[in-house]
């Protein structure tokens, strides 16, 4: 899966540090020898090359998952979901324990805790082992992210010092995500999808014992503290909004467990609200709300993430699960997307100069609603590239600009002194929106497949016991398993009606995330325009321009 963008640019002029991926490190520089701070930056790098790498890892598997495993739908998209949520959730407080207690160990001790989430996933034998691992190794993810950024920036006091470190943390986080799926589709193209997180966990082994022997040590503690009441009830909110959307197409959006996790969603998300405006320290500034411009920003980024995240994971589904393809053919199409980024970076950085945020995201989300739609007309019995090179193509470069410009867009609408907590806060929400894409799509692709299959099997010409043989399989495991299971001739009967429902099924996915990048676009115009930055949609004069100085593929 793609998800955690692969370049973020600072948000602030070059003599002051980025807020980077999840929160705003101090500007307490690291003493040290210069050998000392080269080897800060090369522990920083790797590991948050490691951290993008988990993200994007199932991206090629999914498929040799569903069949290894013999997951249902909502399954497997919850081994997708256990590393994003405390990705997305973690984050900004890990930020503030590093800062609290120290960079290095929160370094050490991610890649650590990683490193035995990988070690839990490579030894599953089931479902919920593999769910457990990939949480284990989220929660490693979400205090590789900020620590990273955060030893690079104290370690490097001078400008041109942190630019050029800066340059090599979005470089490595841009190798992150190009590694992972040619490393998951090319290991397991011939093993087990185990030795994928099995060699991942190596990594993470070597992540944890360079920033042992390497980094260097810094942390800022004035003026920092935790709002956990505020961490607890986002976290606990978010989870149970995925488990009401994962489980209510399998289970019935009418059964108590769904109700009721989405009536405490609800109730969650007001308590954290009230949390938040009442906290001495939040993790979230409300009040930046109150700026219609910010909120416009924020909401795009939710809708536009969980447009491009949720179009990513119908991709992977199409190919790995109902395609069967290859984990190496299934790897090159999340190639073509994430080599677009780095290929085009130097002109990003040109554009967001030039025309500034507005017109780069109206232009970038357009490009990602037109690509999924070509991607839905690409018919389903089609597995070669060269049909679909010209959408991932188009998404790549839609991505590309997204991600060049959504997190400037935000900053570039608030006052100086709010431009860490403006950059923090976009990140965020843009990483709650990615989390509910495979859900919200997962849920509506399922609920739709199982619908047409259940209305398809009775004109399916099968006898009674074959249908109900194909009925006890789609009640138990859902229409993915019943399309991928092993049922003898049986098998061969169903394969056109379950390929068809499930292709209809995503892409009706496809639909609603194009949908999802047409309104984030339609945002992006209204509240930020789009005429250049030399026109009336330019950023505000007291507000700060995001500037990606140093950064480079």
């Amino acid at each position: 899966m793609v998800s955690r963008p692969a370049h973020e640019p600072p948000t602030g002029p070059a003599h002051e540090p980025p807020t980077g991926p999840a929160h705003e490190p101090p500007t307490v520089p690291a003493d040290g020898p210069p050998a000392r701070h080269t080897g800060t930056i090369i522990a920083g790098c790797l590991a948050v090359c490691l951290a993008q790498i988990g993200l994007v890892l199932p991206a090629a598997i999914n498929g040799v998952i569903q069949r290894s495993l013999q997951t249902s739908g909502a399954e497997l998209t919850w081994i997708s979901d256990a590393f994003l949520v405390p990705a997305a959730v973690l984050a900004l407080t890990f930020g503030v324990l590093g800062d609290l207690y120290g960079r290095k160990k929160l370094l050490v001790g991610g890649a650590l805790l990683a490193a035995v989430g990988y070690a839990v996933s490579a030894t599953s034998d089931s479902a919920a082992q593999l769910i457990t691992g990939q949480a284990l190794s989220g929660i490693g993810a979400a205090a590789l992210f900020p620590a990273s950024l955060a030893v690079i920036t104290a370690s490097t006091p001078t400008p041109a010092a942190r630019a050029r470190a800066l340059a090599s943390w979005t470089t490595a986080l841009s190798l992150g995500a190009l590694i992972a799926p040619l490393l998951s589709g090319a290991v397991v193209e011939h093993t087990s999808f185990r030795w994928a997180f099995a060699a991942t966990g190596v990594l993470a082994l070597a992540a944890a014992a360079a920033a042992w022997l390497l980094t260097g040590e810094s942390s800022a503690p004035e003026g920092r503290s935790l709002d956990w009441p505020g961490q607890i009830t986002i976290g606990l909110a978010l989870l149970a909004l995925l488990y009401g959307i994962i489980q209510g197409p399998s289970d019935g959006w009418g059964s108590p467990p769904v109700v009721l996790a989405l009536l405490a969603a609800a109730v969650l998300l007001a308590a954290f609200i009230r949390v938040e405006n009442s906290s001495a320290s939040p993790m979230l500034r409300l009040e930046l709300f109150r700026i219609p411009a910010f909120a416009a920003s924020a909401a795009m980024a939710v809708i536009g993430m969980f447009g491009f995240l949720g179009g990513a994971y119908d991709l992977s589904i199409r190919l790995g699960v109902i395609q069967h393809q290859s984990p190496l053919q299934s790897a090159i199409p999340f190639l073509v997307i994430q080599g677009i980024t780095p290929f085009i970076w130097p002109l990003l950085v040109r554009l967001l100069h030039s025309v500034g945020p507005g017109p780069m995201l109206v232009t970038g989300f357009t490009s990602l609603a037109v690509a999924q739609l070509w991607l839905r007309q690409v018919p389903i019995h089609e597995t070669g590239l060269v049909p679909l090179l010209g959408p991932l193509v188009l998404n790549g470069v839609g991505f590309g600009l997204v991600v060049a410009a959504i997190t400037a867009a935000a900053v570039n609408v608030v006052p100086p002194s709010l431009t860490g907590m403006a950059s923090a806060t976009t990140s965020l929400v843009r990483d709650l929106g990615q989390t509910l894409g495979p859900a919200i799509v997962g849920a509506v692709a399922l609920g739709l497949a199982t619908g047409r299959l259940t209305d398809g099997l009775a004109g399916a010409g099968l006898t009674p016991a074959e249908h109900g043989t194909a009925n006890a399989v789609l009640e138990t495991g859902g229409p993915i398993a019943l399309h991928t299971a092993e049922l003898g001739p049986l098998s061969a009967k169903l394969a056109p009606f379950t390929e068809r429902a499930l292709a209809d099924g995503y892409n009706a996915g496809l639909v609603l995330t194009a949908v999802a990048c047409v309104v984030a676009a339609a945002i992006a115009a209204v509240f930020l325009g789009v005429r250049t930055r030399g026109g009336d949609a330019g950023p505000k004069p007291e507000a700060r321009t995001a500037e990606p100085e140093g950064v480079r593929p």
